[in-house]
C-alpha cells in the first residue's frame, strides 16, 4: 500500500482522470492519502482523513513513507494564509492545513526539505464553545463558493462545515448527505445551539446543502461565498435579497 500527499497548497480530486473532469473535493497541503490506482498523469487517491476519493494530478503529490506521519498530530496552520518555505521557496497554505508531516516545524520528504514557523492551532486543546466557533468560522467569511473546495481560497458548503469542525478535533464525512447520517436530532429550531448543523433538501429530498447555526434564526454557510444569513423553521432567508433560498430538512448536533 503506497501513500502519497498534496506538495501544493490545494490539489484538486477529480472525479474521472481528465483536467475538463468534475472537481469534487481537494486534497490541502500535507494531506495523506492512500494511492488506489494510476492511469498517465493521473493517480486515484483515498483521503486518509474522510476517505473521499478520487483522481489527482500525479505531479501535484509526492510519494510519503506513512511513519513520517505523526498521526496523533492534530495541529493546523492557525492564520487566514500561511507561508511554508518548501526546498527553500515560498509556498502559501490555507488557513487549517494540516501540520501533521511537521516535527519541529521541520520535515524531509523524499528529496524535498519543508519548514513551518508559523502560528499553530490544537484542535485537541480547543474548546467548542460559541466564542470559538463563530472566530474560527468567520475566517472564512465572503470565501468564494467553489464546488469541491476546502480552504479559504474556496470553498463548497459541506468543505465549510468539515473544516470548521476540523478545529475542534470533530471529524466529519466530505458530503452534506454523509454529514447529515451523524450527531443528534434537534427537535426544533427554537432549541438550536451555536455549532449545530442545519441541513436542506431539494425537491426530491435529498440532502443538497448544509450551515453552521449560530443560534436559532442565524446561520453561515457557503451559498455564492461563505454568508450570514437568517433562518426560520421553513428555511434560509437570504440576507440581502429577502428570497428563500434553502429548504430546512434537519438539524444535527454533534457533541
Amino acid at each position: 500500500m503506497a501513500f502519497v500527499m498534496s506538495m501544493v497548497p490545494v490539489a484538486p480530486v477529480r472525479k474521472e482522470a481528465a483536467h475538463r473532469s468534475e472537481m469534487v473535493s481537494q486534497l490541502l497541503f500535507g494531506e495523506l492519502a492512500e494511492t488506489i490506482e494510476e492511469s498517465g498523469i493521473h493517480t486515484k487517491i483515498r483521503c486518509v482523513y474522510d476517505d473521499y476519493e478520487g483522481w489527482c494530478q500525479t505531479g501535484q503529490l509526492t510519494t510519503i513513507d506513512v511513519s513520517q506521519v505523526d498521526q496523533d498530530n492534530k495541529l493546523l496552520s492557525a492564520e487566514w494564509s500561511n507561508t511554508v518555505e518548501l526546498d527553500g521557496n515560498a509556498l502559501h497554505i490555507s488557513f487549517g492545513t494540516s501540520l501533521s508531516v511537521f516535527n519541529n516545524g521541520k520535515a524531509q520528504i523524499g528529496k524535498h526539505a519543508i519548514a513551518y514557523n508559523g502560528k499553530t492551532w490544537n484542535p485537541a486543546e480547543a474548546i467548542f464553545s460559541e466564542e470559538q466557533i463563530k472566530n474560527i468560522s468567520m475566517q472564512y467569511l465572503n470565501t468564494s463558493y467553489l464546488w469541491g473546495g476546502r480552504s479559504v481560497f474556496g470553498i463548497d458548503c459541506s468543505g465549510f462545515a468539515q473544516q470548521v469542525f476540523r478545529f475542534f478535533n470533530k471529524p466529519l464525512p466530505r458530503d452534506a448527505y454523509q454529514q447529515a447520517v451523524g450527531g443528534e436530532v434537534v427537535g426544533f429550531l427554537q432549541e438550536a445551539q451555536c455549532g449545530d448543523l442545519a441541513f436542506f433538501d431539494n425537491e426530491e429530498g435529498k440532502i443538497t446543502h448544509v450551515g453552521i447555526l449560530y443560534n436559532a434564526d442565524t446561520i453561515i454557510h457557503s451559498a455564492g461565498k461563505v454568508r450570514i444569513d437568517k433562518i426560520d423553521t421553513m428555511g434560509i432567508i437570504n440576507s440581502d435579497t429577502g428570497e428563500r433560498t434553502h429548504k430546512l430538512r434537519i438539524i444535527k448536533r454533534f457533541n
